[in-house]
């Protein structure tokens, strides 16, 4: 698979959980960095405080190359893969949830055991995705003053 097949169908797979979580009502954001380093692709509020993390996995060799998805459920109450039909289902683990992209659309095929967060990473989690997400608005509502602010930032 080219590079850009695989960014093509990472940017599907991602779209259609998105929508996935939107639909069950949790709150979505993409690619949100962790305090450990690691980013999740997608990190999910769900209407009870509880957090998911989805990683997206476009093919195979991503799945396999990949060994840091274990350490994403330190941060989160249930994790998930999402995938899509062609991927070979049989290579994920038991233990972590599944979602299946088709198009726009998303399935849970498999439900994610729980693993309930401390109190303490839980609610600097929270903080953390409330300023990343008025972060993102912010920059939508005011493009320019945004660019600034980085240009700024990376000044000091």
């Amino acid at each position: 698979m080219s590079a850009m097949d695989a960014a093509t169908r990472t940017l599907s797979v991602t779209r259609a959980a998105a929508r996935f979580c939107a639909l069950r009502g949790w709150a979505p954001i993409e690619q949100v960095p962790l305090p450990d380093g690691r980013r999740a692709d997608i990190l999910a509020l769900r209407p009870g405080g509880e957090f998911v993390i989805i990683e997206v996995k476009s093919c195979a060799r991503d799945f396999l190359t990949d060994a840091k998805w274990w350490d994403y459920r330190a941060w989160c109450d249930q994790l998930y893969f999402a995938v899509d039909l062609d991927f070979p289902q049989g290579l994920l683990p038991a233990e972590v949830g599944l979602v299946v992209a088709d198009d726009r659309e998303a399935a849970l095929i498999r439900e994610a055991p729980e693993h309930r967060l401390a109190a303490a990473r839980r609610r600097a989690l929270v903080q953390r995705m409330a300023m990343l997400a008025a972060g993102r608005l912010a920059a939508l509502s005011d493009p320019a003053g945004a660019a600034e602010m980085r240009a700024a930032l990376r000044l000091e």
